[in-house]
């Protein structure tokens, strides 16, 4: 939803590499580049960046960032009306962010735990895990606020999925994370304990959320358990990764 982030957020960091009796990074992860790198570009030349002068200043700047997001946006009140163009915005509205912190925080977190996750699964398997979570996630959304106008823009369902799937892949990976209460004090925890906290943060807080602007939660929500359940399926035979001793850095935002 056209918005910002959290006004209190637990802050994951980055959680690091690959270990199989030692530590390895992920080595190859174009999907996951190329997912940044077309968000960032969509985004610059978009009316959001305020970078286009295309667009105009103003009122004007402010109209067609409106007209831009419901175009591209899903607006849950017309995604089940049968129109074709309202079908495919679970689609494009993935690869949509309404401001500089909207992108900059979905891009890192994608940037932290998209990379280990993409090695894992497989490029292909990725691209459409991370697609169809995304637009699932956000049409679990829109038929819970089917009578809404709001405009939901943004890859944080899709995000959360990828952070479900890491939690199940390497739930003992070192998550470095800022509390608030602690005073921003940097903590590591494995991942086991740090995603389950968040994701029952934005439970809560979906419970709270009213269908205005704002954070779409419940989208978090969707996302996180469809990764979860997905990687479960498809990899439960296989060896999963419990420990990641590298060193890590600490995050701002999250999805």
């Amino acid at each position: 939803m056209v918005g910002e982030f959290e006004k209190w957020r637990t802050t994951l960091g980055r959680s690091v590499g690959r270990s199989v009796g030692g530590s390895v990074r992920a080595q190859s992860a174009p999907v996951t580049y190329g997912l940044i790198a077309v968000c960032c570009l969509l985004f610059v030349i978009g009316p959001a960046s305020g970078l286009n002068p295309g667009y105009g200043t103003g009122d004007a700047l402010l109209a067609a960032q409106r007209a831009y997001f419901r175009r591209w946006g899903v607006v849950p009140a017309d995604l089940f009306t049968g129109s074709p163009r309202a079908t495919l915005t679970p689609a494009t509205a993935l690869f949509v962010h309404g401001s500089w912190v909207h992108l900059l925080g979905n891009m890192l977190f994608l940037y932290v735990f998209g990379a280990m996750t993409e090695e894992r699964l497989g490029h292909l398997e990725f691209a459409l895990f991370y697609l169809g979570c995304g637009c699932l996630a956000l049409l679990g959304y829109a038929a819970a606020n089917a009578g809404s106008q709001q405009t939901l823009v943004g890859a944080s369902g899709a995000i959360s999925a990828v952070l479900g799937a890491f939690l199940y892949l390497f739930p003992g990976a070192r998550v470095t994370s800022l509390f608030p209460f602690l005073f921003f004090l940097p903590l590591r925890f494995p991942a086991w304990l740090t995603l389950p906290f968040w994701v029952t943060l934005q439970w809560v807080a979906a419970g709270r959320a009213s269908s205005g602007p704002g954070v779409a939660y419940l989208a978090h929500v969707v996302g996180f358990g469809l990764g979860f359940v997905h990687a479960w399926v498809r990899h439960r035979r296989t060896t999963r990764v419990r420990s990641a001793p590298a060193p890590a850095t600490e995050g701002e935002n999250q999805p």
